[in-house]
């Protein structure tokens, strides 16, 4: 439990962490590149895609750090989610596991789960483990048998599940909320420009297509940085649901071996 708790803390640490380094990065990037001198001419007009891109005002580098942080935590997930998925094939692992249960073959079995490792491995393990205690004890009955068996499964399942859906909350809330901020700042950059129109006193196609211009920049970032954020959480989403089946299908192997056995 003590461990959980600091796995837990851990995550909550990191994650809060690539939140302010991913801002302080967006900040960096909108001051030092996107307003280099280069991309603007002598009265301060850009002329480059950067440069449009520093005229959509103080939302694009709060965009560009929702970006970073959806990266960031995509390949921080890919990589968690890789190894809890264990060495080789799953599939292939699941069957040789009811091939050695088939023909009791525990050991062979809890041998196969070190080899594969990852999330499913300790799982599997856990439930073996206990099976190899309980499968001989004349103490218990078959019914007590399946109990503990169950129990120790669900547990070492509770264990394993949070760890593969940390952060996604994130990924989650970046979907929702980058079109959104993304449009607080083409709002905002409108407003800008048509007061800018007005105050000129005579229509200016050109200002006012380079007003617009700008002020699309934070739409379009916020899309990016949403469709990025919903492609990745579906993907990780999808990867813990297989993974997830396979440990119950695991389990159900165990139970339906248990209760064969005489």
């Amino acid at each position: 439990m003590s461990n959980k708790k600091e796995s837990t803390n851990l995550s909550r640490f990191f994650a809060g962490m690539v939140i302010v380094i991913a801002l302080a990065l967006g900040v960096f990037i909108y001051v030092v590149i996107l307003g280099a001198k280069s991309n603007f001419d002598a009265e301060g007009h850009p002329i480059t895609f950067l440069g449009i891109m520093h005229k959509g005002g103080f939302i694009v580098p709060i965009l560009l750090g929702l970006l970073i942080t959806v990266i960031t935590i995509s390949i921080e997930r890919f990589i968690t989610i890789q190894k809890a998925k264990g060495k080789g094939s799953i599939e292939i692992f699941v069957r040789k596991i009811k091939g050695m249960l088939a023909s009791d073959q525990i050991d062979n079995a809890i041998s196969e789960c070190d080899k594969q490792q990852g999330s499913l491995a300790n799982v599997m393990r856990s439930g073996l483990e206990r099976y190899k205690m309980v499968k001989d004890d004349q103490t218990m009955d078959k019914e007590t048998k399946e109990a503990a068996i169950q129990k120790e499964l669900e547990e070492a399942t509770a264990l394993e599940l949070p760890m593969l859906g940390k952060n996604l909350p994130i990924l989650s809330t970046a979907a929702s909320i980058g079109t959104l901020i993304g449009l607080i700042g083409t709002v905002f950059g409108m407003i800008r420009a048509f007061k800018a129109l007005a105050a000129a006193g005579q229509p200016d196609t050109t200002a006012l297509a380079t007003g617009i211009s700008e002020a699309l920049v934070n739409t379009a970032v916020g899309i990016v940085a949403s469709t990025l954020a919903i492609i990745f959480y579906n993907v990780f989403s999808t990867r813990i649901d297989s993974l997830t089946y396979s440990m119950d299908e695991a389990g159900f192997s165990i139970m339906q071996t248990l209760k064969s056995h005489k």
